[in-house]
């Protein structure tokens, strides 16, 4: 059985660079790969400007409980403060773990100096840093998602308690706003008819559709939620599979620092889906309603939830950083780009209205007129490949299914062959 739904790992060819980096045992906050000088540590650069903006999003008071920091930080912190005062003294820590929250300042390419952020790279993939701040925002706040989008948005708020009972008759849950995207609208969703939420998720390159947001598109969503006191979430998860001029970073737009939270990982670069290593940039200037920088109960949940990426997950992250290693991640995205580009060229020549695939290793194919739970079945039943069906994504991505790229050559070819004998 073929699937073209789940990720596989690196492969060992593509994964030999890993060795290049090293961690100094004299000091376990550093790791230094060998040809260059990045230093893993938590990065807040000072902000040079002023704003008056405030989100309307009121702080998590529970936040406020929290009596000063986080106990093993503050170790950390009191140990550094020991060993500059007593440079030439053996610290050693009975117990207690190392904690930090590094990131290489060529991981954002220098979005993190560009939105003047709290940047820590972390332990898990973009969903687990969601988690962390609905986590954050508390159970009162609102948020809307687009329609259809990758489950886990609206799980988590489930599980939070943000949302009301799931309504059968239309498929959604109440207490969030679905933002429809479909092809009428280029999968961008008409802001004019979106009701205002505390926090917006956007996901671009758009899983499950592959589509990639416009400037200009990036543009009006940075200006409403602006205008609505919002904050957003930006997932940016695939922006190495962008092709064109399409934005990279939410921070690419002018005001994105005062609205905007981004997340991304290594998952679908440098198949680390199940490694777990992400990163998040949290400005300085998004502030909530009373002025109160979300960046610092961000920094508060982090240093509470986990005690930073493990070392090899660390390595290993460094390693795609070097010029070898980001030479196989854009390796790996230029062959899974290839997958794609067969797979849109099997539907579109079985006369199939086919979207996505240029900037993300996604096809979403539509089959009007049907249920995506009864195609997804006729093609496992018939064909033996498993995809997905669009339903699962929100009630805007029925008649649709998703064919994803991440899989070996060989079992692509042979799913198109078989997509071809059972729709020809």
């Amino acid at each position: 059985m073929y699937s073209l739904m789940s990720s596989p790992s690196i492969s060992s060819s593509s994964s030999s660079f890993l060795g290049q980096t090293h961690f100094d045992s004299r000091n376990p906050n550093a790791c230094l790969p060998t040809k260059d000088s990045w230093i893993c540590k938590c990065v807040a650069t000072p902000s040079t400007e002023t704003t008056a903006h405030t989100t309307k999003v009121s702080r998590n008071a529970n936040m406020a409980k929290l009596q000063a920091g986080y106990l093993f930080p503050e170790i950390a912190r009191r140990r550094s403060a020991h060993m500059l005062k007593y440079p030439d003294a053996q610290v050693i820590s009975l117990g207690i773990g190392d904690t930090t929250e590094p990131i290489p300042e060529v991981i954002t390419s220098g979005m993190a100096k560009k939105a003047h952020a709290l940047s820590t790279l972390e332990g898990y993939s973009g969903y687990g840093a969601e988690q962390g701040e609905k986590v954050m925002f508390g159970s009162n706040v609102t948020m809307a998602v687009q329609d259809p989008s990758y489950p886990a948005y609206v799980d988590l708020s489930v599980i939070l308690g943000q949302t009301g009972q799931f309504q059968k008759d239309v498929e959604k849950y109440g207490n969030i706003e679905y933002m429809k995207c479909n092809p009428e609208n280029g999968f961008f969703p008409d802001l004019s008819t979106v009701s205002r939420t505390d926090i917006i998720f956007f996901c671009s390159p758009y899983n499950p559709t592959g589509n990639a947001a416009t400037r200009e598109q990036l543009t009006r969503l940075v200006q409403f939620a602006k205008d609505n006191g919002s904050i957003l979430v930006y997932d940016s998860g695939y922006a190495m599979y962008i092709s064109d001029d399409s934005p990279r970073s939410i921070f690419e737009i002018p005001g994105a620092k005062e609205v905007a939270i981004e997340v991304s990982s290594f998952s679908k670069y440098a198949g680390f889906t199940g490694v777990r290593l992400g990163w998040t940039v949290v400005p300085k200037e998004l502030l909530y309603s009373d002025g109160f920088p979300v960046a610092k109960d961000f920094n508060r949940i982090e240093c509470t939830t986990f005690n930073a990426a493990s070392n090899i997950s660390q390595a290993s992250g460094l390693a795609c950083l070097s010029p070898e290693g980001l030479e196989a991640m854009h390796k790996l995205v230029g062959f899974y780009k290839e997958n794609t580009n067969i797979i849109m060229e099997t539907f579109t020549s079985l006369g199939f209205s086919v979207y996505g695939g240029k900037n993300a290793p996604y096809v979403w194919v539509h089959f009007p007129g049907q249920s995506s739970w009864d195609v997804f079945s006729e093609i496992l039943e018939k064909t033996h490949v498993v995809t997905t069906p669009g339903s699962g994504f929100g009630p805007a991505g029925d008649g649709f299914i998703r064919v994803c790229a991440f899989s070996h050559r060989g079992n692509v070819l042979e799913a198109c062959k078989r997509f071809k004998r059972l729709y020809k």
